[in-house]
């Protein structure tokens, strides 16, 4: 069996070289694939230096863009399962040993660890998709609020160590890396459900996950994450528009969405500098460009 583990990272090397030497003890690992999107501060240097690890430098094509690269090569390189993660999860040394039990069952496309945050389970997981209401969230039944101890069918889990079976990528083929970040990982999983496989979680299965500490105020935490906003806003309207079924969900759901952005925004341009007048045109091209199905780097 060969097992590729294809990790993506940016600009983070101080959490990249722990994952890495998390990942060293995990067996049966056949390669270690570090896709760098075009990182700055040492990242490429470091990772030229490793001689165990397959590296692809390429430009920031973003999450979506690195898992595409990364996926692709395993898969070419004949890998039978390939293990996605961002470089801010931290695999335990048994954490493959504990999914791979799970795997014997071909119908299992998608095998999702558990993921903890300082100690305490960090999860958003969820059991099922909700394509026909406009006016409830498209993820039902978040894993977060139910007791699960045992490996349980899910519908989604996030590009933060699941280990998918080769033949779903022989079936929906890659990612799609136009999404650049946000909901690339709920595509991918709404369309392997979509094939017929099953995606797995498996409780016993563990990763640690980085905390992120902020000092800056709402104002400034919000001004430097807006150019994210963007992308949830386009990204959601486009999984809402692609994949609802009625006219409702297609549009009114990612309406709903941006409106909220948009009335926060206008709330708060007296008072902050979180968001300009500019930002509100955006919001609103971000949510004609999902609708519409225009993805690319905005």
């Amino acid at each position: 069996m060969k097992i590729f583990a294809v990790v993506v990272t940016f600009n983070r090397l101080a959490l990249l070289q722990r994952n890495i030497s998390c990942l060293r003890l995990n067996t049966p690992v056949s390669c270690i694939v570090v896709v760098n999107n075009g990182s700055t501060d040492g990242t490429a240097q470091w990772l030229d230096l490793q001689t165990d690890l397959q590296v692809i430098h390429q430009q920031n094509v973003g999450g979506s863009g690195g898992f595409y690269t990364g996926i692709d090569f395993a898969y070419n390189q004949g890998a039978d399962w390939i293990w996605c993660m961002d470089d801010d999860v931290f695999p335990r040394p048994d954490c493959l040993e504990q999914l791979l039990p799970e795997a014997t069952d071909a119908q299992i496309g998608i095998l999702a660890p558990r993921r903890l945050m300082e100690g305490q389970i960090f999860c958003h997981d969820f059991q099922g998709y909700n394509l026909t209401n406009p006016f409830s969230s498209m993820y039902r039944k978040r894993l977060h609020n139910e007791q699960v101890n045992t490996p349980t069918p899910v519908a989604g889990t996030a590009f933060e160590g699941p280990l998918i079976r080769r033949q779903v990528v022989e079936s929906i083929g890659l990612p799609n890396r136009e999404l650049f970040i946000f909901c690339d990982d709920t595509d991918y999983c709404l369309r392997t459900i979509q094939a017929g496989f099953t995606i797995l979680y498996v409780p016993a299965a563990l990763m640690d996950k980085q905390k992120f500490f902020s000092h800056d105020s709402w104002s400034e935490r919000n001004r430097k994450k807006k150019w994210k906003r963007f992308y949830q806003v386009r990204n959601s309207a486009y999984l809402n528009h692609r994949y609802g079924q009625n006219w409702g969900v297609r549009y009114l759901r990612g309406f709903i969405n941006v409106s909220g952005y948009l009335l926060t925004a206008l709330f708060t341009l007296p008072f902050s500098k979180a968001w300009q007048w500019a930002d509100l045109s955006k919001l609103w091209r971000a949510y004609t460009d999902g609708i519409n199905e225009r993805l690319g780097i905005m």
